[in-house]
């Protein structure tokens, strides 16, 4: 889905939806990050946006401390009440550009699917600056695909889209190019031992868990009610004309960086 800049408030109103309907991550990228930065009862671990907490839990469960930076109220307090068996886990309410974090503080800094609402020349720096020497950040996110098995089906929901967001065409599968473009991104801040991998999953959906997936994504978050009411009605009408159900092909792109 397309990134509009300044609509990063909307998760928020959704909280347990977003919660609720938003993928986790597969247990090979943790594995992948844990190799690159082992953590243990002595490390500290910091989280850029936690939103539903998707990514939250393997980390936590290596014993390290986590302190998570969410801007939206709701996530923090949902997250809070989420992990409050983990003593070593805490939110601070905040964007992350506004965070006041110590300097050399943090082993490893990592952000799911959130990093991209950051500045780039804001967030890249404050993430070196947070670091200590060593440590490691890790950037991660997932880029959904809508069905390449039903090529009608996607064509009669592109047209819906045609007619209430003309400009949201769905473009090309993120692939190998995307991902190290992004990766680099790194270096350019004085970031080293740098390197991305890339992971896939399906996950398929009936028409109304996927509407309801469609209503944690920001841009279609600000349609008028009952405009997106008749939108998503008229996606769902596409995809049980085409056998009721839609599969979304995921890429997950993780880019690891070293502070020297």
């Amino acid at each position: 889905m397309p990134i509009i800049k300044g609509l990063e408030w909307t998760f928020d109103t959704v909280a347990a939806q977003y919660e609720k309907l938003r993928p986790e991550y597969v247990p090979e990228l943790y594995e992948d990050i844990f190799r690159y930065k082992q953590l243990d009862q002595t490390s500290h671990a910091l989280e850029v946006g936690i939103g539903g907490g998707q990514a939250t839990l393997p980390v936590l469960k290596t014993g390290c401390h986590v302190t998570a930076v969410e801007y939206g109220e709701n996530f923090s307090q949902l997250c809070r009440q989420k992990f409050r068996e983990f003593t070593g886990f805490s939110v601070v309410t905040s964007k992350f550009e506004d965070f006041a974090g110590e300097s050399a503080s943090c082993d490893l800094i990592y952000s799911a699917s959130a990093f991209h609402w950051v500045p780039e020349e804001i967030g890249y720096p404050k993430v070196y600056d947070l670091l200590k020497r060593g440590g490691v950040f890790a950037r991660f996110a997932n880029h959904p695909y809508r069905d390449k098995g039903r090529e009608e089906m996607s064509r009669a929901i592109q047209k819906v889209y045609d007619a209430y967001m003309p400009n949201a065409a769905e473009g090309s599968e993120y692939g190998e190019k995307e991902a190290e473009e992004r990766a680099e991104t790194a270096r350019k801040y004085g970031f080293t031992d740098i390197s991305y991998r890339l992971y896939h999953r399906t996950r398929t959906f009936t028409a109304k868990e996927y509407t309801a997936l469609l209503g944690t994504y920001s841009d279609h978050m600000v349609i008028a009610e009952e405009t997106r009411k008749a939108f998503f009605s008229e996606i769902e009408q596409a995809i049980n004309r085409f056998g009721g159900q839609i599969t979304l092909y995921d890429t997950i792109d993780l880019e690891l960086a070293r502070k020297p």
